[in-house]
């Protein structure tokens, strides 16, 4: 058996294309992190060894006795990036990239085959990486991800990092996830803060049985609330929150990236809010205050292009406090937040 490796990687590296990154991101080769860590060893009737199919190692197109494929000849036939098309047969065979490498002149059983052309022809056919696998790593763990919740991206890992610095020095602090979607934001925060009582909502019944059924498997404590935005609380949480995140729906709705890089086959009203893209940015900017207890942040991710107008949001209100913007890994302002701080000063209507 190949010698174990770890399954912690980093997180993957921003494109420099700043607009397609302000449509959530590309999703292309991309869409996944590589996966180096052996999964476990394959039996016999899966796949065949170079010696057994009589191959020639020094030919990748080599085919064994029978006409049977090798995995390097297999790879090829898609027309796949090579990158992708090694993920997705690391995937059809529970192994890693790294074994899958070392043994490119093994034969996979028929089988394997099969189901390996099914998965290339719907990434050839334009349906995101982390779709066709069902996953995608975030924050060092592993989301199921279906076409019902929007693919997590590596700079929306910059809400779990904030959230976390505002949490330090707090015991038992209560943490709100707002469209929580596959529940990375949420279930990132409570696996790192286990005495938190973190809790998430979405207006999809969809997205948070994808959310609950992540938590199950991770090992989250999470409470999972179904509704719109603040409506999905009791009145009895208003004003307990130390922190709340969201990654709203605000690609404007006549933004061209909506048409490509693979957003179409993302849940659309996860993208844009039918409009100027700004629409729940100020629900929550008008909202939170009712929710979150004195000196209580809110962090949200925005647009390449938002984070003025964002800060001019909060700035619309003197209970607001500590205004700022941060950047994500390719310079961009990606989040904005700020810490209430209310003084006597009433909330403002989130209806307004």
């Amino acid at each position: 058996m190949p010698e174990q490796v770890s399954r912690r990687q980093p997180g993957l590296g921003l494109s420099e294309a700043k607009e397609v990154r302000d449509a959530k991101g590309a999703t292309g080769d991309d869409g996944v992190e590589d996966d180096e860590g052996v999964k476990g060893e394959m039996g016999a009737k899966d796949v065949g060894s170079a010696k057994d199919a009589k191959t020639d190692r020094g030919n990748d197109d080599a085919q064994g006795e029978k006409g049977r494929t090798t995995i390097a000849a297999l790879l090829r036939q898609t027309g796949l990036p090579w990158r992708e098309a090694r993920r997705l047969l690391a995937e059809v065979l529970d192994m890693s990239v790294t074994w899958l490498i070392a043994h490119d002149q093994d034969v996979p059983a028929p089988p394997v085959a099969e189901r390996f052309h099914a998965l290339a022809a719907r990434r050839a056919a334009g349906e995101p990486l982390a779709y066709v696998l069902g996953w995608r790593e975030f924050y060092g763990h592993r989301f199921a991800v279906s076409p019902a919740v929007l693919i997590p991206r590596p700079e929306t890992e910059g809400l779990v990092e904030v959230a976390l610095e505002c949490l330090a020095g707090q015991a038992e602090p209560r943490v709100l996830d707002l469209g929580t979607g596959s529940g990375a934001i949420a279930l990132s925060v409570a696996l790192a803060r286990p005495d938190a009582e973190v809790w998430a909502t979405d207006f999809s019944t969809d997205a948070l049985t994808v959310a609950r059924e992540n938590a199950a498997r991770l090992g989250a404590a999470v409470d999972f609330a179904q509704g719109s935005w603040w409506d999905a609380l009791a009145p009895a949480q208003q004003g307990g929150f130390a922190v709340i995140v969201s990654n709203p729906p605000y690609i404007a709705a006549d933004d061209p990236h909506l048409g490509r890089d693979g957003l179409p086959h993302e849940p659309r009203d996860a993208l844009t809010d039918g409009g100027d893209g700004l629409a729940h940015l100020r629900t929550l900017v008008r909202g939170a205050p009712r929710w979150l207890r004195p000196d209580g942040w809110l962090w949200l991710e925005h647009g390449y292009d938002q984070a003025e107008t964002v800060r001019a949001l909060f700035a619309e209100h003197p209970g607001w406090r500590q205004i700022a913007s941060r950047r994500d890994l390719a310079g961009i302002e990606r989040l904005t937040g700020a810490s209430w701080r209310p003084d006597g000063v009433a909330a403002p209507s989130y209806n307004a």
